[in-house]
């Protein structure tokens, strides 16, 4: 998901914010793990019932799977990254779940955004090239989001290195 956000010193500087999207909010998280968990206690009440009760533990193993499974991708999903961009610097920041922040800095007269084709099935990936030094970012967007991005990126390069001539 990309926002480009309105606060911007000039009108030549933008910002734009990258983060993955996820579309099972908390409240969606909590029901659907009431669900399961209800339905595999039930079920695990008639395993119980009938004799076999090492299956009721295994229906609860099952529940403390899934939780763990979407703690792990709602941890993942915490990642995001920045750009900011002036006519003299295009700051791109990476900040991990852990919180641990890369940087990189490039100068926006040099820069290239480039949207590239990896695999024969149309898979893309993102990339800000400039005095040879290269990154790929975005990796968490889907292609189409991909794509946008790069022809918005690259107008607004084009429109900061318009204020500079």
């Amino acid at each position: 998901m990309i926002d480009n956000r309105p606060e911007m010193q000039s009108s030549k500087d933008a910002q734009f914010v990258l983060h993955p999207h996820r579309s099972l909010s908390p409240r969606g998280f909590l029901i659907m793990m009431g669900l399961i968990s209800a339905v595999s206690f039930i079920v695990g009440m008639v395993f119980f019932l009938m004799g076999a009760w090492p299956v009721f533990g295994f229906f609860g193993l099952d529940v403390a799977l899934i939780y763990w499974a979407f703690k792990l991708n709602y941890r993942a999903g915490r990642i995001y990254e920045t750009l900011h961009l002036t006519p003299e610097l295009l700051k791109l920041t990476r900040v991990h779940p852990s919180g641990q922040r890369e940087e990189f800095e490039f100068n926006p007269y040099w820069a290239r955004v480039s949207c590239r084709v990896d695999r024969p099935d149309g898979r893309t990936s993102l990339w800000l090239a400039a005095q040879g030094k290269a990154v790929r970012f975005g990796k968490f967007l889907t292609d189409d989001e991909r794509r946008d991005f790069a022809d918005a990126l690259t107008g607004a390069l084009v429109a900061s290195r318009g204020s500079k001539f």
